[in-house]
């Protein structure tokens, strides 16, 4: 049994260590961005993730309104 769970965390170990290669041994590495936001090829077609995409929608509408109350208050 303690046998087993010493390989596990050994292999563990070196999974996390084979992953983390460029973010532990290069001076500034970083993961890198998988994020679709962060491909620029797609957001040079204007294609984004959904929630970037409905947090800007709810951002607008929250904006179009905002200026509506803001134009109903300035006619009473």
């Amino acid at each position: 049994m303690v046998k087993t769970f010493i390989i596990s965390a050994i292999l563990l170990f070196l999974g996390i260590l084979l992953l983390g290669i460029r973010v532990f041994f290069v001076k500034g590495g970083v993961f890198p961005n998988i994020h679709i936001g962060g491909n620029k090829a797609l957001k040079n077609k204007g294609i984004g993730c959904a929630t970037s995409q409905d947090r800007d929608a709810q951002l607008s509408k929250r904006q179009s309104s905002n200026k509506m109350v803001d134009d109903m208050i300035k006619n009473l």
